[in-house]
C-alpha cells in the first residue's frame, strides 16, 4: 500500500518550514518597533516618532545568553533555551505585546585565536564563517528573531561602543557620598569633577583611598590633605588618576606561558593548568588593566533583592561578593631584618577569638615575604623539624615554598580535601590582645587576593587551622565552650566564651555575639584594631595578551609611558591591525619567568601612530593588550535596542521603553533572560557593574540589566570511552545483543553526561531537521521535562513528537485527498468543554514556562478530537482553530500552514491567543440532595457554582417539593450550595 500522498512527513515539513521562513523574512514578521529612531516602524519623521513615544504598546524584551560561534556548530543541546525563549516570544506577540527578540554572537575569544596560531587562518575569517553557519542553523529552527538587531561583538560598530563604554568607565571615579538618580548614596562621577574637588579641598583623597583600599601614587604617600590644595595641576591629575574605575596596576595574575596570555580564574583548572591546552599556569605580577568593581560591592549585593532571579544564583553572587563585618587587627612582627616596626594586618569577623590565636599564617605572596633575604638567616631556637620543610634556614624554606605555591591555582590551594602544607618563616608576631608571641608560617591555603593575605589561626574554632595545628604540633586554646557530647577537633558552633580574659578585658561567660561586640570595641579603643567591612570580591582583571579581542582606545606619550591617554570618541573604533603572526612569543612554556610579548606589540606600524590630541601632531604608542571576551557580553543587551545608532550608545526614549524601571519596584532591565547557570557569577556580575556605571553617568535609566533570569537545564546523552579512557564517537558505537557496546569491534564503556564536543556524544540539529523537521525537534525538546532541569536525549523518542504533529495535521487535512476535514457545525458540549479547559490550562502553563505540561494538555485535546474525527469524519472548526493557535508558539511552521488552509490570510504570529470561556470551564452538574425532616426525599442536578439564592429558587420550583410541602408549614431552609438543601417543616 502506497503512502498517503498528503501525509505530514519530514519532506512535507521541510517544504512547509522553508516556505514560511522565507515569508517571515520577506514580510518582516518579527520586527519589533522602537518608540523613536530608525527602527521606529511606520513613523515618517523622528519628530513624529518622539511625539508618540509615550503611547507605545506594551513591550516584552526577551534575551538568550548569546553563544560563542564554534566551528563545530550547534548540537541539539544548544537550542533548548533558544526554543524556550522563542515559544515565550511568540506567545507574548499573540497576547498583543511588542516583543524585542533577537540573537547575537560572542565572537571574540581564545579559541579562534588558537586556531589561527595552528593554521595561519585569520580569526576574522573563521569567526565570520562560524557565525554564518550558526545563524543558518538557528534560522532553520524557526526562531522568531528580529534580524535587523542581530550582531556580533566583532562588528566594528559594536567594537566602537564597547570601547566607548570603556572610556566612560576610565573617565569615572566612585564618590561614596554622592546620591545617584535613585536616591541611593554612592555613584560614579566624571574624573574632572574629582580634580575640581581636590583643588577645592572638599574631598580628602587619603581618607577616600583608605575607604576604597586603593594605593596612592608613590609621590603622594606620606603626604597630608594640606598638600593637595597647594599641588600643581599635574600633581592633582596624577592623584585623581589613582581613583579611576579603570586603572593600570602591577597585579598578581594567572600567567600561562604556553598560551602567552593571562587567564581569568575560571579559565584555570583545579590542577593549576589552562582549561584550553592544559598548559601550566603560574602566579605572576604583571602590569595590567583592572576595573574597580569593588567600589560597587554593596550595590551589587543589595540590588539582588530587586531582581527576579533564582535564589541559588543570587546566593552564588552573594558568596562571590563575600561581604563580612568584623575588625582588622595589626600584629607586630619580630625577626624581620631587625625592623621592630614591622607588622601585618589580619581581618577577622571574630575578634572575640583573639585569645585563642596560637599562630599566624601569611600567604606565600605576602609583601613581608617578597624579599626572603630579610628573613632570619638561621632557625630560631626551639624550631621544630616539622616546621622547616627540610631547609637549612627560613630564607631557603620560604623561597622554595613560594616557588611551589606559584605553580598551583587558587582552587587547588584552597580545596577542602587537600592536605595543608606550609613552612615556618622564622618570624614571630605579638598577639596584641594578651602579648603572647606567636610563630608566623606561610601556607598556600591563605591567598593574597582575599582579605589581607594574612590570618590569625584559631585552631580550636576553625577546621583548616586545626588541621594545620595538628600537622605542625601547634597548641590549641578553646575560646568557645563546646557541648558536652563534643568528640574533639574544631568546634565551629555557638557557645559561651571561655579562656578569654586579660587585665583589661574579660569576655568569659558572655554569649558569642556579646563577646564579639565587646572585643571589637576593645581593639578599636586600644588602637591596634579597627572595625571594618571586607569583601571577597576583587577588582576585575581586564587585560589579555591576545590578538583576537577589542583593542583598548588608549595611547601613551613616549615621554611619559606610564600615563594612559584616552582617545576621543571621533577616533573610535580602534581597529585591530592585520597581522600574519598570531602566536604568543613565550619560548619556554614551563618557565614562569618568560615575559609576555603580545601579538599587537609586534605590529610596529600600528603601535606607533601619529595623532593630534590637542597639542598638534605627535607620535604616540598604542596599548598592546586587548580586552577580555567578557567586554562585549557586558552590554549587548543595550545594542540590541539601538543596533543602527552611530551617534549615541542608545537613545534615551528607546532604553527607557525597553529597560526602564518597573512600577512594581523592580530595578528595570530585560524582562526575561535565559541561559545556563554556569554564568551565574562572572558574566552577570560584570554586566551588572557596567550597567550601574552607565546608570550613574546618566546613559541609561535602568539600574539592572536583567530583571528576570531563568536558568535552563542541559540535554544529556550517552557517551562512550575505550580501554584508554578516551571518548569515542557515540554515533559509531554498536549496541551488542548481550547488552554491551563496541566501537570498531572493541568493547567500550557507556557513561552519561552533558551533550557536547568533548564527550563526542553530540547530535546535530541538521540531522533532526532532515529526518523529522524543525517543528518536531522543537516540540520534542519542550516536552522532555521541566525546562529548568536537565533531561536525557533519546533520538528514538523524537518520533513520538512527530506522531503528535501528524495527528494534528489529520484533524485539518485529509491524508488521501488533501481537502479539509473541518466542519463548521457547532461542536458538542463535551468537545467545547475539552477545548476551553485546554485553552485555560495551556495559557497558565505558558505563563509559567511549563511547556512540557502544556504539550501534554494539547496531546489530550488532539486525542479527543481524533476520536471524534474517526466517528464522524470531521472535526469542528470552533475546536480546531483554538487548538492551532495554542500550538503556534511551539510548532509555528505547522500552525501557520494549518491556519492558512483553514482559510485565514496573514501570519498566525499576531493573531490573538485564545481565551477560555469561564462558563465552559465549570465541572459538569452536581447532584443536590433535598432533605425533609432529615430524610432524603428528592434530588436535582444543578450548576456546581450555583448561589444559595438561585438554589433556593430551583428547589422551591420543583413539583415534588411542592407535593412534600402540601398542608405543611415551612419554618426555614438550610442551604449548603450546591450539595444539600434541608427543609425544616
Amino acid at each position: 500500500m502506497s503512502e498517503a500522498p498528503h501525509r505530514y512527513t519530514a519532506a512535507v515539513a521541510d517544504e512547509i518550514e522553508l516556505r514560511w521562513q522565507q515569508r517571515w523574512d520577506e514580510d518582516g514578521t518579527f520586527y519589533a518597533d522602537n518608540p523613536v529612531g530608525e527602527l521606529r516602524g511606520s513613523a515618517e519623521t523622528l519628530e513624529e516618532a518622539a511625539a508618540t513615544a509615550s503611547s507605545a504598546p506594551e513591550k516584552m524584551y526577551i534575551m538568550d545568553m548569546f553563544p560563542y560561534p564554534s566551528g563545530a556548530g550547534l548540537h541539539v543541546g544548544h537550542p533548548l533555551g533558544y526554543i524556550a525563549t522563542d515559544v515565550v516570544a511568540r506567545h507574548q506577540r499573540m497576547l498583543g505585546k511588542n516583543v524585542l527578540y533577537t540573537m547575537g554572537y560572542d565572537a571574540f575569544g581564545l579559541p579562534a585565536e588558537q586556531y589561527a596560531v595552528q593554521t595561519g587562518t585569520h580569526p576574522r575569517t573563521t569567526t565570520e564563517a562560524n557565525v554564518a553557519n550558526m545563524r543558518r542553523q538557528l534560522h532553520r529552527l524557526g526562531l522568531s528573531h528580529d534580524p535587523r538587531r542581530s550582531l556580533a561583538t566583532t562588528d566594528p560598530a559594536f567594537v566602537k561602543w564597547t570601547q566607548w563604554i570603556f572610556l566612560r568607565i576610565f573617565d569615572s571615579w566612585y564618590d561614596p557620598q554622592a546620591p545617584n538618580a535613585d536616591g541611593i548614596t554612592g555613584r560614579a562621577r566624571p574624573i574632572a569633577e574629582l580634580r575640581e574637588e581636590l583643588r577645592a579641598g572638599t574631598v580628602d583623597p587619603f581618607a577616600l583611598a583608605a575607604q576604597q583600599r586603593l594605593e596612592l601614587p608613590e609621590a603622594w604617600q606620606g603626604r597630608s590633605p594640606a598638600d593637595v590644595t597647594a599641588a600643581s595641576d599635574a600633581e592633582i591629575a596624577q592623584l585623581a588618576d589613582a581613583f579611576r574605575l579603570a586603572y593600570i596596576s602591577e597585579t598578581p595574575v594567572n600567567w600561562c606561558p604556553g598560551l602567552g596570555t593571562v587567564l581569568a580564574n575560571e579559565e584555570v583548572t583545579t590542577e593549576g593548568r589552562s582549561e584550553r591546552g592544559n598548559f601550566p599556569v603560574f602566579t605572576r605580577r604583571l602590569r595590567q588593566w583592572n576595573m574597580r568593581i569593588t567600589a560597587y560591592a554593596d550595590r551589587l549585593l543589595d540590588d539582588l533583592e530587586r531582581v527576579d532571579w533564582p535564589e541559588s544564583i543570587r546566593t552564588m553572587q552573594r558568596n562571590w561578593i563575600g561581604r563580612s563585618h568584623g575588625a582588622e587587627i595589626t600584629f607586630p612582627v619580630r625577626g624581620l631584618d631587625g625592623r621592630a616596626e614591622a607588622g601585618f594586618d589580619v581581618f577577622t569577623t571574630r575578634a572575640d577569638t583573639l585569645f585563642g590565636a596560637t599562630f599566624c599564617v601569611l600567604s606565600p605572596e605576602h609583601e613581608l615575604l617578597t624579599d626572603p633575604s630579610a628573613l632570619p638567616a638561621a632557625w630560631p631556637e626551639g624550631t621544630k623539624d616539622a616546621w622547616t620543610g627540610g631547609a637549612a634556614n627560613p630564607r631557603e624554606a620560604v623561597t622554595a615554598y613560594r616557588d611551589r605555591a606559584a605553580a598551583l591555582g587558587d582552587d587547588e590551594r584552597t580545596a577542602d580535601d587537600r592536605v595543608k602544607t606550609g613552612v615556618f618563616t622564622g618570624l614571630t608576631a605579638t598577639n596584641p590582645m594578651d602579648g603572647r608571641e606567636l610563630p608566623v608560617f606561610t601556607a598556600d591555603y591563605v591567598l593574597t587576593g582575599y582579605g589581607t593575605g594574612a590570618i590569625m589561626a584559631v585552631p580550636a574554632e576553625d577546621e583548616r587551622d586545626h588541621e594545620f595545628a595538628e600537622r605542625f604540633e601547634l597548641p590549641v586554646i578553646r575560646t568557645v565552650q563546646p557541648p558536652e557530647d563534643f568528640t574533639g577537633g574544631a568546634w565551629t558552633g555557638d557557645g559561651i566564651t571561655i579562656n578569654s580574659a586579660s587585665a583589661e578585658l574579660d569576655l568569659n561567660g558572655l554569649s558569642q555575639e556579646e563577646a564579639k561586640r565587646r572585643a571589637t570595641e576593645f581593639v578599636t579603643h586600644q588602637g591596634f584594631g579597627r572595625a571594618r567591612t571586607t569583601y571577597r570580591l576583587r577588582d576585575w582583571l581586564f587585560s589579555r595578551q591576545r590578538y583576537w579581542g577589542e583593542p583598548f582606545p588608549i595611547v601613551y606619550d613616549p615621554a611619559d609611558p606610564e600615563t594612559p591617554i584616552a582617545l576621543p570618541e571621533s577616533m573610535l573604533p580602534v581597529d585591530l591591525p592585520d597581522v600574519t603572526d598570531f602566536s604568543p612569543k613565550t619560548f619556554d612554556p614551563m618557565d614562569a619567568d618568560t615575559e609576555p610579548q603580545t601579538p599587537l606589540s609586534r605590529a610596529g606600524d600600528w603601535v606607533e601612530v601619529e595623532l593630534d590630541l590637542g597639542e598638534g601632531p605627535k607620535t604616540y604608542l598604542r596599548e598592546t593588550n586587548t580586552m577580555p571576551q567578557w567586554a562585549g557580553s557586558s552590554w549587548y543587551h543595550l545594542r540590541y535596542i539601538d543596533p543602527t545608532e552611530d551617534d549615541v550608545l542608545v537613545r534615551p526614549e528607546n532604553e527607557a521603553y525597553w529597560l526602564g524601571a518597573r512600577e512594581d519596584g523592580g530595578a528595570g532591565g530585560v524582562d526575561l533572560y535565559v541561559g545556563g547557570a554556569e554564568h551565574a557569577v562572572l558574566h552577570l556580575l560584570y554586566a551588572r557593574f557596567w550597567h550601574k556605571v552607565l546608570f550613574d553617568r546618566g546613559d541609561v535609566s535602568s539600574q539592572e540589566p536583567f530583571q528576570r533570569l531563568f536558568n535552563q537545564g542541559y540535554i544529556q546523552a550517552y557517551a562512550y570511552t575505550d580501554s584508554r579512557g578516551v571518548h569515542v564517537p557515540a554515533e559509531e558505537v554498536v549496541a551488542e545483543a548481550d547488552g554491551t557496546y563496541t566501537y570498531q569491534g572493541e568493547p567500550v564503556t557507556q557513561e552519561y553526561g552533558k551533550m557536547g564536543k568533548s564527550l563526542k556524544n553530540a547530535v546535530a540539529p541538521d540531522d533532526m531537521y532532515e529526518e523529522y523537521g524543525a517543528d518536531t525537534l522543537r516540540v520534542y525538546e519542550m516536552s522532555m521535562g521541566p525546562l529548568d532541569l536537565s533531561r536525557p536525549w533519546e533520538t528514538r523518542a523524537v518520533v513520538g513528537s512527530q506522531r503528535f504533529l501528524q495527528r494534528l495535521w489529520r484533524l485539518v487535512v485529509d491524508e488521501e485527498t488533501g481537502v479539509l476535514t473541518v466542519s463548521d457545525e457547532p461542536a458538542d458540549l463535551a468537545t467545547k468543554q475539552a477545548a476551553h479547559r485546554t485553552i485555560d490550562g495551556v495559557a497558565r502553563d505558558m505563563d509559567r514556562m511549563h511547556f512540557n505540561t502544556a504539550i501534554a494538555k494539547l496531546i489530550e485535546l488532539v486525542n479527543h478530537l481524533t476520536k471524534q474525527l474517526t466517528s464522524t469524519g470531521s472535526t469542528p472548526r470552533e475546536a480546531v482553530e483554538p487548538l492551532v493557535l495554542l500550538v503556534a508558539p511551539l510548532a509555528p511552521h505547522l500552525a501557520e500552514e494549518l491556519w492558512a488552509r483553514l482559510g485565514h490570510t496573514g501570519s498566525i504570529s499576531r493573531v490573538p491567543y485564545p481565551a477560555a470561556d469561564p462558563e465552559l470551564l465549570k465541572d459538569e452538574q452536581v447532584t443536590c440532595v433535598i432533605q425533609v425532616k432529615g430524610k432524603v426525599r428528592h434530588r436535582i442536578e444543578v450548576d456546581p457554582e450555583i448561589s444559595e439564592e438561585d438554589l433556593e429558587a430551583a428547589v422551591m420550583a420543583e413539583p415534588r417539593v411542592q407535593e412534600l410541602l402540601e398542608g405543611q408549614t415551612l419554618r426555614k431552609l438550610i442551604i449548603r450550595a450546591p450539595k444539600i438543601v434541608n427543609i425544616v417543616i
